[in-house]
């Protein structure tokens, strides 16, 4: 047990260094190249034009990505254990496709013009919030816990949603078309300083809460009823856990978009790396999705500068390459086993 816990602290340092490590190449990496040794002088002196670029813009998306990176790959994990099933990610059930449909009418609707920069964030979450309270309402009908009509129910309202979307898009302007294909993709370029601190919170917050299930959390990777056999009340275990993910889910899609893989690759990672146990795999998880998501953004700010790539088709490729790669290592490893 002490050599256990003596891995997973190792593992969790070489996570922050990666972190660190990712965080200064972001720093540093970009059109107005900033030397590693000129750091500390650009962030003391304020006059300068890369002091700016520094503190207002590559420092917010460090922190905005860390959030959101966390967040999704700590929902993946979370949702992955409730529903047993490795394929889950927060965007199966829906919560992306219900925002992306919000925003999609506020900007078909020329609303977020009128009203003001929250207005899209808003709606986002206002659409994220309908899908949950629908999954959740018809998933926990009749007081039951039916894990996998709650994962169906969440496919087909997101197909729901992503049809009602394209007929919006069929029947607007091109202009607003390019608005919602450009917030679809997800983007790590938020201005508003008080969004960025309201989904670091939320992030930080998800994962102390999430620590309360950790034992929980293995329990049911035996299953409800085994789980009921050690004393945890699976019930409310399945529906707080589902409400915690849903929420941190909904919060970053409505401030960055959709960004897919990271719930569902980099958990798989990590439980491949350092084994099953909720007690590190949502530390892990979370500090990996953060360690993604900044390298992803460092990709897509890099890669066809001065341009910038939409984030989630940095993740959608390089999530797609590590998820095949994992596979059929995890696939080599259990022919050598046998």
């Amino acid at each position: 047990m002490k050599n256990k816990y003596l891995s997973w602290t190792l593992f969790t340092l070489l996570l922050l260094l990666l972190f660190v490590g990712a965080a200064l190449l972001s720093l540093t990496t970009g059109e107005a190249a900033i030397g590693l040794g000129d750091l500390l002088p650009v962030w003391q002196d304020g006059e300068q034009m890369e002091h700016f670029i520094l503190t207002r813009i590559r420092l917010p998306r460090i922190v905005l990505a860390m959030a959101v990176g966390g967040s999704l790959s700590l929902s993946g994990a979370i949702l992955q254990g409730i529903f047993r099933n490795p394929l889950v990610e927060p965007y199966t059930l829906g919560i992306s496709g219900g925002a992306a449909l919000g925003v999609a009418l506020i900007i078909v609707t020329g609303l977020h013009l009128s009203v003001g920069a929250f207005m899209l964030p808003l709606s986002g979450f206002s659409g994220a919030a309908i899908v949950i309270v629908l999954v959740g309402l018809l998933g926990f009908l009749r007081g039951g816990t039916d894990v996998n009509k709650m994962l169906l129910i969440g496919v087909m309202i997101s197909f729901v949603a992503s049809s009602a979307m394209m007929f919006l898009m069929a029947v607007t302007t091109s202009e607003n078309i390019h608005g919602i294909v450009f917030w679809i993709m997800g983007s790590l370029d938020e201005p508003n300083p008080l969004l960025i601190k309201i989904t670091l919170y939320t992030a930080l917050s998800g994962l102390l809460l999430s620590y309360l299930f950790a034992r929980p959390l293995n329990a049911l990777l035996l299953g409800q009823e085994k789980a009921a056999y050690l004393g945890i009340n699976s019930k409310t275990t399945i529906r707080l856990l589902f409400l915690l993910a849903s929420l941190l889910t909904g919060i970053c899609v409505a401030v960055a978009g959709v960004i897919g893989f990271v719930g569902l690759v980099i958990p798989h990672l990590i439980r491949l790396l350092a084994g099953s146990d909720y007690r590190f795999l949502l530390v892990g998880s979370f500090l990996g999705g953060g360690i993604f998501l900044v390298l992803s953004d460092v990709v897509a700010r890099t890669l066809i500068a001065p341009n910038e790539l939409p984030i989630g088709v940095i993740t959608g490729i390089a999530g797609g390459i590590l998820f095949i790669i994992v596979l059929n290592k995890n696939r080599n490893r259990r022919r050598h086993a046998q």
